[in-house]
């Protein structure tokens, strides 16, 4: 949300002076989705911006509202847009196509760790585009001669009982799923990694940041700077429709040398010259 404030600041608008901005959430269910969406339209609200699932609820319910979707799915194939240069309709936003990083992921943590221990990967069932994530995740495994060990985790329980299932079945790392629910749980995530020593890698930096071995991402945070740029272009008169979808130009590969010590693992050049940042 500071991201988002900053991304409005930019083009002249500031909560409290001159735009009034709600936060509302389905609380991971996406069935109440399309019941906030009828309030906000019965309210008249001047724009919507969200995630995935939420831009789908308000496409669905409308045709004029403006919607500006922040996404790490493909808008096109999720069904957001029409194409990419031309959104076409009411919708437009940014992608920063988080659920295609799994194979480069994937790649890094082989080269962490180069012996056939399979991989594990932590994902919500819940999240809509698990099934897609996971379909290729496999693919990319199966093409390096890696086995990739499903743990489906959606409550804080549930992703206790997965660190102990991973560590009985002998993974060798450990690759962060995508979705709303991993996202909320990254703090005790990392803990957990750290706890049961398990090397991991995260698609937020925020995650190696806050002491998580790695992080491969585009910055989500910017994205979301760049979905209120977006917003505020439009509450300047500017059509969702003429506004392309904005993608990522940069992705960043962030080690902490710090976890790596407590891991006892020694990084090699290899990766750490493809590091874009060392945390030491």
């Amino acid at each position: 949300m500071t991201a988002f404030h900053q991304g409005m600041k930019e083009t002249g608008y500031i909560e409290g002076q001159n735009v009034a901005i709600e936060q509302h959430s389905a609380e991971g269910q996406t069935d109440r989705l399309r019941l906030l969406v009828a309030d906000l339209l019965r309210r008249q609200v001047a724009l919507i911006v969200g995630n995935s699932p939420a831009a789908l609820a308000a496409k669905a319910a409308t045709t004029t509202v403006p919607i500006v979707f922040a996404t790490g799915g493909d808008p096109v194939s999720d069904g957001l847009v029409a194409s990419l240069n031309r959104p076409g309709g009411n919708v437009t936003g940014i992608s920063f196509i988080s659920g295609e990083l799994g194979a480069k992921q994937v790649g890094l943590l082989r080269e962490l760790r180069p012996g056939a221990a399979p991989i594990a990967m932590l994902v919500d069932p819940k999240w809509p585009y698990t099934e897609r994530f996971v379909s290729e995740l496999r693919a990319a495994a199966s093409a390096m001669g890696l086995q990739i060990e499903l743990l489906y985790v959606s409550s804080d329980h549930e992703i206790e009982t997965a660190f102990t299932t991973l560590v009985q079945r002998g993974a060798g790392a450990l690759l962060w799923g995508t979705g709303e629910f991993l996202l909320s749980e990254r703090e005790r995530v990392v803990a957990l990694a750290a706890r049961h020593r398990i090397p991991a890698i995260y698609n937020w930096r925020e995650a190696a940041a806050a002491g998580g071995l790695m992080s491969y991402a585009p910055s989500i945070t910017d994205a979301y700077r760049q979905a209120g740029v977006y917003a505020g272009r439009i509450l300047k008169g500017e059509k969702p429709a003429d506004l392309p979808v904005m993608l990522p130009t940069k992705f960043e590969l962030v080690v902490n040398l710090k976890t790596a010590k407590a891991l006892g693992l020694e990084i090699p050049d290899k990766l750490l010259a493809l590091a874009d940042e060392v945390i030491e």
